[in-house]
């Protein structure tokens, strides 16, 4: 199925845990990550039990520090 990460998109298996697409993405395990899904921010204890579904859209950030 097809969900879209940061506007690119990007076929994935149905049901997917979004914990699963960002370790796809090699972000799961980084410091500084939120990810929001259709717009809603997810908890980072949560992307374990969010299941995504076609047409999804996630939204990758990073917290960057300067001055």
């Amino acid at each position: 199925m097809r969900v879209f990460v940061n506007d690119q998109p990007r076929e994935i298996a149905a049901e997917t845990p979004l914990a699963v697409l960002m370790g796809g993405l090699g972000l799961a395990e980084r410091k500084g990550i939120a990810a929001a899904l259709n717009g809603a921010v997810v908890s980072r204890s949560e992307w374990v039990n969010r299941r995504l579904t076609a047409g999804d859209r996630v939204i990758v950030i990073q917290a960057t520090q300067g001055g």
